[in-house]
C-alpha cells in the first residue's frame, strides 16, 4: 500500500504561498509516496512538481481544482487546464475528455465551495469524493461525505487540502496499486483507496492565517 495526498495547493493558487520544494521535502519527511498539486484553475503548480519528481522517488500527478458555477471539482489526472466557471455537468464532461476523474473535494462545505451542497450527485458523473478532508473545521462534512461513500460505493479519499507546506499529509489516503499515473487513477476508479489522518490543527492554521495576512498587508 502507498500513501497519497491528491489535494495540495502551491504558490500558483492565490490563497497559497508553498512552494514546490517545500512541499516536496515535506512528502519525504512524511513517506508519502504519491502527490498531486491541486491548484485553483491551473495546472502551472502541476507542470512544475511533475518535472521536479522525474527520477525521484515520489510520484507526482497531474490535477488542478476548477471552480465550476456550483462548486470545487478536481479534475485528477488532467494536464491542461479546464475554463472556470462552467456548469459542474460541462466540468466533469472535459475533465473526463482529458482522461482525468472527477474527485469532489470538501463536498459538503458550504464555506469552501462543496459541489453537493448545491447540486445532487446522483445528476453528476463523479468519480470519487474526499471523505477526510484535513481543512475541515466542522467535522459532519466530513462525516456525512464519509456516509455518501458507503451507501452509493463512492471512492472515498484523504486529502491534507494543505495551503501551507507544514500541513501536507495531515490526510492522505492508502492506495493500492503500482506507482504510475494509470495504476493510481485505475485503483481509485476501483475503490481500491482508504482515507487516513487527522485534521489540520486549527491553533496552527489559525496562526499561518494570520502571518499570512500580515505579509500581505505589507507586500
Amino acid at each position: 500500500m502507498l500513501k497519497m495526498d491528491s489535494h495540495i495547493h502551491s504558490e500558483y493558487s492565490p490563497d497559497s504561498s508553498s512552494k514546490i520544494d517545500d512541499i516536496l521535502d515535506v512528502a519525504r519527511k512524511k513517506e508519502i509516496d504519491i502527490i498531486a498539486i491541486s491548484d485553483h484553475n491551473t495546472v502551472d503548480g502541476t507542470s512544475e512538481v511533475m518535472k521536479k519528481t522525474r527520477n525521484t522517488d515520489i510520484l507526482a500527478i497531474p490535477s488542478i481544482e476548477i471552480s465550476s458555477t456550483l462548486g470545487h471539482i478536481l479534475g485528477f489526472g488532467c494536464e491542461e487546464n479546464i475554463p472556470r466557471d462552467l456548469s459542474p455537468e460541462e466540468t466533469i464532461d472535459k475533465i473526463h475528455d482529458l482522461g482525468g476523474i472527477a474527485i469532489i473535494p470538501h463536498p459538503y462545505c458550504f464555506y469552501r465551495h462543496g459541489l453537493l451542497c448545491k447540486s445532487d450527485y446522483k445528476d453528476l458523473k463523479i468519480d470519487a469524493i474526499e471523505t477526510k478532508n484535513a481543512r475541515f473545521i466542522v467535522g459532519y462534512c466530513n462525516n456525512k461525505a464519509k456516509k455518501l461513500s458507503k451507501r452509493e460505493n463512492l471512492p472515498g479519499l484523504g486529502a491534507s487540502d494543505a495551503h501551507y507546506w507544514k500541513f501536507v499529509g495531515d490526510c492522505y489516503s492508502k492506495i493500492d496499486c503500482e506507482k504510475d499515473i494509470d495504476s493510481v487513477i485505475k485503483a481509485i476508479l476501483k475503490g481500491k483507496v482508504e482515507a487516513q489522518g487527522k485534521g489540520t490543527s486549527n491553533i496552527l492554521l489559525s496562526k499561518y492565517l494570520f502571518e499570512r495576512r500580515v505579509l500581505k498587508k505589507f507586500d
